[in-house]
């Protein structure tokens, strides 16, 4: 017999819901209006009004607002930082293609082995683009800079670190005395110090530890210990995720026949990944935001392209623009990720009902 299911209209809620429903939110959010309009009125008087869009660094220096045409001028050095002018088509490839696998791998029916090997195949032809090894001339990594290091250096120290994380998080919770003391040095080793000091390991002690004829370049080394850095953090959040799954359902399954590496693909991995894909897509953001720190060890990440293209000589005194540029650009990349977070969560709870 069929069920009759009445589907009521969802209830939209008011633009105006708590902000002048009753005279408390009302009186804050006058206050909150009041404060926004004292700061964004001067702020577009200076960024809008008043601002240069194009011109040299004395048309900016005459005027009082913002020099937006020193941003135009230093674009392709903020955005792709010493690499020859030349050649940045290489960087900007390298860009494009990221961007469009990250695109397709958000999408759950993509998910699969291909796209594994999709990205596989991707990321090393990504640094061979960038190196110039493929094609001819070669560009030294001291070269690299800008938007394509950001990108590169987040998108392979998040992936390289996703199953180290994963296996770290077996281990810690393995009832083998020797594997779980293992997982727990290394993942207490690597959480008690800042990741800066992961990178002077990287570019100090490893080179003395090395051969002459075995060094490694330096931006390998530092993505390296970003990897290794990011898989013990990872690790620790999917191990909360795994503690959050009944133990009974593991009970479950092994009385179906599953043995423990099935159980772990099929029964408790996907549950556990989708309790922690909020602190995912936060600890991601964070690997974004902490690439800044490549800059004491010589690499030119987004952050620090824009502050050394502030200090020619010919457009002195122009930090804030460049700042407000690069700002908006993390903005984008950061506050997309959170909205993705949050589709997604809907969307895997939909599926599950």
């Amino acid at each position: 017999m069929s069920e009759l299911q009445v589907v009521l209209p969802k209830r939209r809620r008011p633009l105006t819901a708590g902000l002048f429903d009753n005279r408390r939110n009302t009186v804050i959010t006058l206050l909150c209006i009041a404060v926004v309009a004292w700061f964004l009125v001067p702020f577009l008087h200076w960024a809008v009004g008043n601002a240069v869009w194009a011109g040299s660094a004395q048309d900016c220096s005459a005027g009082d607002g913002a020099c937006w045409a020193f941003v135009a001028a230093k674009f392709r050095f903020i955005i792709f930082g010493f690499y020859p002018p030349a050649l940045q088509w290489r960087p900007a490839l390298v860009i494009l293609g990221i961007g469009i696998l990250l695109f397709i791998s958000t999408r759950p029916s993509f998910w699969s082995l291909k796209l594994l090997m999709l990205w596989l195949v991707v990321v090393p032809l990504a640094w061979l683009l960038m190196a110039g090894t493929l094609l001819p001339p070669a560009v030294p990594s001291s070269q690299w800079g800008g938007l394509p290091i950001t990108i590169l250096v987040s998108v392979i120290g998040l992936a390289t670190a996703f199953p180290v994380a994963l296996l770290l998080a077996f281990a810690r919770r393995s009832s083998m005395g020797i594997l779980r003391t293992l997982a727990v040095v290394f993942i207490e080793c690597l959480r008690g110090v800042p990741l800066i000091v992961v990178l002077y390991v990287a570019m100090l002690i490893v080179p003395m530890a090395l051969p002459t004829d075995a060094l490694v370049d330096k931006l390998l080394r530092a993505q390296i210990g970003i990897s290794l850095f990011v898989s013990a953090y990872l690790a620790e959040v999917i191990r909360a995720g795994l503690q959050s799954i009944p133990e009974g359902q593991t009970e479950a399954a092994y009385s179906l026949g599953l043995g423990y590496w099935r159980t772990a693909q099929l029964v408790v991995l996907p549950q556990a990944l989708r309790a922690v894909i909020p602190a995912i897509v936060n600890l991601s953001i964070g690997i974004l935001l902490n690439t800044a720190l490549l800059a004491v060890i010589g690499i030119l990440d987004l952050l620090n392209a824009a502050k050394t293209a502030a200090t020619d000589p010919n457009w002195l005194g122009f930090y804030t623009e460049t700042f407000i540029f690069v700002a908006c650009i993390y903005f984008a990349i950061s506050y997309g990720a959170s909205r993705y977070s949050l589709w997604l969560e809907r969307r895997l709870r939909a599926d599950r009902q």
